[in-house]
């Protein structure tokens, strides 16, 4: 009976590992959804690999946007000494050293990326030709998925940086 609860046991440990990945990107991809009714957003969705369709590309897109700030946080919480007085303060900042270079680059590289990068590289995806209502709907976009992430981390932030 001991080997099956050892691989139960491992199973739901990669479940676990496997949601906690996963799951932040998913609720990001459904809040940022109603910006699919754009065809601009289709159609740069449709055009990107691996699928060429915005039905299978917007989920993996949506879940790999997330582990930047998934990993960032992870990562850079485990190497911050959670010990003593100040365990708190230096999460916070552990946190906002993540947060704040992650969501510019999101915002100030992504837009530019999508509308002078990848016409470079071959995929032609607006059919408006890149004018500045699709720099504005990609600004946007950027900044709403950017939000999706900061503020729940900033209110984690502020709290743990809050005296006890």
């Amino acid at each position: 009976m001991v080997p099956l609860q050892s691989v139960l046991g491992e199973v739901v440990g990669y479940l676990v590992l496997l949601a906690f990945l996963l799951l932040p990107g998913i609720v990001a991809a459904v809040l940022w959804a109603p910006f699919l009714a754009s065809t601009r957003v289709r159609s740069l969705f449709r055009s990107l690999p691996p699928a060429e369709s915005p039905y299978l590309t917007y989920p993996l897109v949506g879940v790999a946007a997330s582990l930047p700030y998934v990993l960032g946080v992870t990562g850079a919480l485990a190497v911050t000494d959670a010990s003593g007085p100040q365990a708190g303060g230096a999460m916070a900042n552990t946190i906002l050293d993540v947060v704040v270079p992650v969501s510019l680059g999101y915002v100030l590289l992504g837009p530019p990326a999508a509308v002078l990068g990848l016409p470079r590289a071959g995929v032609d995806w607006d059919p408006t030709g890149y004018g500045p209502s699709t720099w504005v709907l990609l600004v946007a976009g950027a900044v709403w998925y950017v939000l999706l992430f900061a503020v729940p981390l900033l209110f984690v932030s502020f709290f743990l940086a809050l005296p006890t």
